[in-house]
């Protein structure tokens, strides 16, 4: 069984990304530390890319920061090796594929195993196209996470009956960034995905409030929290651990309220 199902054992599970390499290699391996120690039950970890079509303005300049201290993937990985010598808390990669293409599929996924990294977000793989990378991936034990979003329902069937891992359930239209209200009719997509699979289903963008989470927390498996906790670091940069643990135990909280 994936170990990504051990995340959501206790309750609603806190999920937290990052970007690999903002705003230092080493202050994100203690920064992923800071957040488990809070509360969080999985990391996604983003590999930094110069053109990150899916994300909001908060993560396209954390990518760009990374990236102007020339954050390399052989460096995220070097920070999974450093986590991975302090904890086994699920770890997936949020990329783009044009970072695991150039890197290889056969050695990026044989360093996923190596290291212990347990999925895969890609936001521009299609469904369509997942094959490129599923067979090499599910071979070394990382899970390909599959995203359905408000505009998937006729594909919600093909799309989760396949999956592995968790679904990633996409909020709302658009770009990552954090929103003052989420208008998606959330339970009828959730109930739509659950009449074709069991795998936990974790709601993500948009969402940077303790009541969000709490409303969230009530109909899905998983919350997801990016731009707020990037924004976190943004502000306070090397002196973000207290600030981030503070964050991540209210939102923790609120998820199972």
């Amino acid at each position: 069984m994936s170990k990504i199902s051990n995340a959501f054992e206790n309750g609603t599970a806190f999920i937290g990304f990052l970007t690999a390499g903002d705003p230092t290699i080493d202050k994100t391996v203690e920064y992923i530390l800071a957040m488990e120690e809070a509360g969080c039950d999985l990391v996604e970890i983003g590999i930094p890319f110069s053109d990150p079509m899916a994300e909001g303005v908060v993560i396209q300049d954390a990518n760009v920061r990374a990236l102007k201290h020339n954050t390399t993937t052989d460096d995220v990985f070097g920070i999974v090796a450093r986590v991975r010598e302090k904890t086994d808390i699920p770890l997936v990669f949020l990329t783009y594929i044009n970072p695991v293409f150039f890197y290889g599929y056969e050695r990026f996924f044989k360093r996923c195993a190596e290291l212990g990294i347990d999925g895969i977000i890609s936001p521009d793989l299609p469904y369509e196209e997942k094959d490129e990378i599923k067979d090499i991936a599910l071979s070394n034990g990382v899970d390909v996470i599959s995203l359905i979003a408000p505009t998937s329902k006729q594909r919600i069937q093909k799309i989760a009956g396949d999956a592995t891992g968790f679904i990633y359930v996409v909020s709302s239209l658009g770009v990552t960034g954090m929103r003052s209200e989420i208008k998606t009719d959330l339970n009828a997509i959730l109930s739509d995905i659950r009449e074709v699979t069991d795998l936990p289903l974790a709601v993500g963008f948009g969402i940077n409030t303790p009541e969000q989470a709490s409303e969230i927390g009530k109909i899905a498996d998983g919350v997801i929290v990016g731009s707020a906790i990037v924004k976190i670091i943004e502000q306070y940069g090397e002196d973000a651990a207290e600030p981030l643990k503070e964050y991540v135990s209210a939102m923790k909280r609120a998820s199972n309220e």
